[in-house]
């Protein structure tokens, strides 16, 4: 099929092979990048975070942690664009809790997949928070 033959994205539970294993790889990638513990996030909690170019590739690259909707672009950027080794650098585990039962609706259900199964804690506050 060619590119310009446009076909609704499949179904979770319709997944061509190729498919399922493309959506296998995207999640392996985040898998690699997760903390062992959520401890080993020691990220700021306050001031202002300046991302590197290679997480903020396209739009801001200065958040201010005191503002709420800065503070949530800033943590679904990291989650989504960060490396295993910026994760401990720019968040802060207090706050990933905190703000995970909003974050969680923000990020993509990939990257709120594996991190709820790794930390089973994440997922706790969510339900908590219902």
């Amino acid at each position: 099929m060619s590119s310009s033959q446009k076909q609704p994205a499949p179904a979770p539970r319709d997944l061509s092979g190729a498919d399922a294993e493309d959506l296998a790889l995207y999640r392996e990638k985040f898998l690699q990048r997760l903390p062992a513990s959520l401890d080993e996030l020691h990220g700021p909690s306050h001031g202002v975070v300046e991302l590197p170019l290679h997480m903020a590739w396209s739009g801001m690259t200065s958040y201010d942690i005191s503002t709420p909707r800065q503070r949530m672009g800033l943590y679904r950027t990291v989650l989504h664009e960060g490396l295993r080794d910026d994760l401990p650098l720019y968040l802060n585990q207090d706050l990933l809790l905190q703000l995970w039962p909003v974050l969680r609706t923000l990020v993509g259900r990939t990257v709120r997949t594996v991190w709820e199964d790794a930390f089973p804690q994440l997922a706790s506050r969510t339900r908590a928070a219902a």
